[in-house]
């Protein structure tokens, strides 16, 4: 428990093999203009802050900034080519908790690490369960930039012990 694990070839972890405790951490991802750019198109959030240097350089931060949602949508893709939850993710049920603590700066190179906090069978599908992760998004200082908690339904491997 707690020493950092990494992700068999194939598949994604099921229910049974998450440990409370268990760490993950993933490669680097860098921010740049262009990432904030596609954001700002996607979402339509075109906020200044982000998307005009001269705007920007008024503030307190002296140049854009990436948005605080495309780092929380990095940092899912992160975990995403670690392959954790590829093919075992069912749904992502939600945010109990989620901080902003630092701006991301265009240029900055992006990890994260996850804390397995919790996991439970569901009593309604003994085919699925929750796992209750902490997340930290760091950048290339160790900063965690952004944190919190997310919950995930996942399949069970094995329900023939759990009445399934």
């Amino acid at each position: 428990m707690g020493a950092t694990s990494h992700v068999p070839a194939g598949t994604g972890y099921h229910l049974e093999d998450f440990e409370v405790g268990q760490v993950f951490e993933t490669g680097e991802r860098t921010i740049t203009a262009e990432d904030v750019a596609q954001f700002a198109e996607l979402t339509g959030d075109h906020n200044p802050l982000h998307t005009d240097a001269d705007f920007a350089a008024t503030t307190v931060y002296g140049e854009p900034i990436a948005h605080g949602l495309l780092g929380l949508s990095v940092l899912v893709g992160l975990f995403e080519d670690e392959g954790i939850f590829h093919g075992t993710a069912l749904a992502f049920l939600g945010i109990e908790q989620w901080r902003f603590n630092a701006p991301i700066y265009f240029g900055d190179r992006l990890r994260a690490r996850m804390t397995i906090e919790a996991i439970r069978r569901s009593r309604s599908d003994p085919g699925r369960g929750i796992v209750t992760r902490r997340y930290e998004l760091l950048d290339q200082r160790g900063t965690v930039v952004q944190d919190g908690v997310t919950t995930v339904m996942v399949k069970a491997r094995d329900t023939q012990d759990h009445g399934g």
